[in-house]
């Protein structure tokens, strides 16, 4: 028998031996697509290595997995940061709004908020600014549900006809999302 085929025979005794329990380490460890790719690797280290496999094998090809799935999460992980800083480059790169279209927006919000009475302002700004629901928003306004929603309608046909202007800012139509 060759060198060869010697070292063949003794990597597949070792496979057949070894490999459901190298698998179950790396299912233990990880999902079943990486298990089967950290199985694989770490009998292909094994391979090139056959004369470093010490005569009980389990634990070197543990050490191996273990040191194999190491390198995926590390991999996993610099992707990962790669992926935010990328993000983030493209948050900074995205163009910006006018400053004048920012301005004038808010400056129809401002108007459209100053042409609700002042109850029909704080029902809008108690739901869509301080995100509460409309029983809490009640509570806060000191009024019963019924009185809040009623309140809470008249602001949005007072803006739905503000919005149906044609200087009706995306703000707006954001606002009236938020409190229907």
């Amino acid at each position: 028998m060759s060198k060869h085929e010697s070292d063949a025979a003794r990597f597949t005794a070792i496979f057949e031996q070894f490999g459901r329990r190298v698998y179950a380490y790396a299912r233990r460890h990880s999902d079943p697509a990486i298990a089967d790719d950290v199985t694989a690797e770490t009998f292909l280290v094994a391979w090139r290595r056959l004369g470093d496999v010490p005569s009980d094998p389990l634990p070197w090809l543990l050490v191996v997995a273990r040191n194999t799935l190491a390198n995926h999460r590390r991999t996993v992980a610099r992707h990962e940061r790669l992926r935010q800083e990328l993000a983030g480059l493209e948050r900074l790169a995205a163009p910006s709004p006018a400053v004048d279209g920012t301005v004038l927006e808010r400056s129809a919000m401002l108007r459209a908020l100053a042409a609700l009475t002042e109850l029909e302002r704080e029902a809008v700004l108690l739901v869509a600014w301080d995100g509460l629901s409309r029983s809490s928003a009640a509570q806060v306004a000191g009024c019963s549900e019924r009185s809040f929603a009623v309140r809470l309608h008249r602001a949005r046909k007072r803006l739905d006809r503000l919005s149906d202007s044609s200087e009706s800012p995306d703000d707006l139509l954001t606002l009236l999302e938020e409190i229907s």
